[in-house]
């Protein structure tokens, strides 16, 4: 008897949607639901595991192959998906509240992500807060066989200059493949009306320019020094397209955090992602699906940390780390000493030693920092709120793009990512493709620190939850002495009190 292959579960959307039914001879029209479906479930039947190097978009899902079971996560990660295996099944989402829930699993904290948390700010790696819930890598599939949950990599970012070609003509090859991947965007006509997030850098403005959104939004502040409103405002005009932004005050981005963090499923020290979770909200009002231009910084080297130079002997520990070893140690009561901070990054150290430097950090902030952070935080948010995001510039078509650019093509001066702003500038002003990175700027830094807004954050540091995990002496000089104003702080402060918001929700 055949096996019946069935898909048990998807979340995202295929962007190559109509390649692939012509591949497959899947007949037209059905819904996007159900194409979808036939897409995967054909796909599967002709390609077995392989079907996921024939799909772009972001996705997970999971097949029904007669006794056996498969998860499978996009390239680059842009969706989450959880698994654990209890009472002999295999329990998944792209939720991980809802297997933190399932009866069937025995919840208890996993005091090792702590740990890797403090150092770093985000949930790194394949290891939740949960024990024994495992985040299924990008690039990886899950087969469970009724016994055993094994992990399986498809894919890793891999980078290989070729300088055969010069700048120009990477960015040629930008431009060509932007437009193809636009073009599939704007041929799925069930999602006729789009809009965009825009700041004030090159990443989204270009998305704008060359895609179909009819408006773009943004978030903005009082205080000036953080607010990229009016940059955004003014590309938006220049390119013609309706704006919306929406203002954030202190009160307002304080009483978001429960929700975000409750949402989000893990501690996130990534202060940004509530002000997204405002944006993804104000979207949702008027919009159902919007363009987001997350990926080019991690493909295209957009960071300062990407220029550093890093001493031989020392391990690139992704471009966010917050809190030294000997710092975390001193605040925590227990504290692992099995516990490194390049753990998550080793094997992947050593598998990039004799690239270039660029191509070292680019690959691992590809496979931990930008899935771990940034696609947790977009993911997580935008669909708590409803709302579909697509992140076409994430397309690993443009990675295949990027990665064989050469580094001595992708720095200028004080500018980065010179050839993707090269191909921007055929859709954008010089002075919007150049424009110098300003990043996703909030104004936390100043509002934990004012004593008008901070009293909830200073009970939850030094309430029930704090004293079982870290050493009240050392916290208590660390928030004395950033509201005394060394205000470099705050990044330890804010994540500490992320995690103790989320341990009184969750336990």
């Amino acid at each position: 008897m055949e096996k019946s292959i069935k898909i048990t579960y998807f979340s995202g959307y295929i962007r190559n949607w109509q390649k692939l039914c012509d591949e497959l001879e899947i007949a037209l029209p059905l819904s996007r639901e159900e194409r979808e479906n036939a897409i995967l479930t054909k796909g599967f039947e002709k390609w077995g595991t392989g079907v996921v190097d024939h799909l772009y978009g972001a996705f997970v899902f999971a097949v029904e192959d007669g006794e056996k079971r498969y998860c499978f996560r996009d390239h680059v990660g842009q969706k989450h998906l959880f698994y654990t295996v209890a009472d002999g099944e295999l329990l998944y989402s792209g939720d991980i509240n809802e297997i933190a829930a399932d009866p069937r699993y025995d919840k208890r904290l996993n005091r090792r992500m702590l740990q890797q948390y403090l150092f770093y700010g985000y949930p790194i790696g394949t290891e939740t807060f949960y024990e024994d819930v495992y985040k299924l890598a990008p690039g990886c599939y899950v087969a469970f066989d009724g016994k055993t949950a094994e992990v399986h990599r498809y894919w890793k970012p891999v980078f290989e200059p070729d300088r055969t070609k010069t700048a120009e003509d990477f960015a040629a090859e930008i431009r060509e493949v932007v437009e193809e991947i636009l073009g599939e965007e704007r041929a799925d006509t069930e999602l006729p009306y789009k809009e965009s997030f825009l700041s004030g850098g090159v990443d989204s403005s270009y998305l704008l320019a060359a895609g179909d959104a009819v408006c773009a939004n943004t978030v903005g502040y009082e205080e000036s020094g953080f607010d990229e409103s009016a940059l955004a405002r003014h590309t938006a005009e220049i390119l013609h397209k309706d704006f919306r932004v929406k203002m954030i005050s202190p009160e307002a981005y304080f009483a978001r955090i429960p929700e975000t963090i409750d949402k989000m499923g893990q501690p996130l020290g990534d202060a940004s992602a509530v002000a997204f979770s405002i944006g993804c909200a104000a979207v949702a009002e008027h919009a159902k699906v919007v363009y987001s231009g997350e990926g080019i910084d991690e493909f295209f080297g957009g960071y300062n940390a990407h220029k550093r130079v890093i001493p031989p002997e020392w391990t690139y520990l992704t471009c966010s780390h917050i809190m030294s070893e000997d710092f975390v140690r001193s605040l925590m009561l227990e504290p692992d000493d099995t516990v490194k901070p390049a753990d998550p990054v080793a094997e992947i150290w050593s598998e990039v030693q004799g690239l270039d430097p660029l191509a070292q950090k680019l690959t691992v902030d590809i496979r931990l920092w930008l899935e771990g952070d940034i696609y947790l935080n977009t993911d997580r948010t935008s669909t708590a709120c409803g709302i579909e995001l697509h992140t076409p510039f994430s397309d690993l078509r443009l990675f295949n793009v990027a990665r064989r650019i050469p580094a001595e093509y992708q720095f200028s001066g004080e500018q980065n990512k010179v050839v993707f702003r090269m191909a921007a500038s055929s859709k954008l002003p010089e002075e919007v493709a150049f424009r110098k990175k300003v990043g996703f700027p909030v104004p936390v830094r100043k509002w934990l620190a004012d004593a008008r807004y901070n009293k909830p954050i200073e009970e939850k540091l030094f309430g029930e939850a704090s004293q079982k995990f870290f050493d009240q002496d050392v916290l208590r000089k660390l928030w004395s002495g950033f509201v005394g104003g060394e205000e470099q702080f705050w990044g330890r402060i804010y994540a500490i009190y992320a995690f103790l918001l989320w341990y009184d929700m969750k336990f």
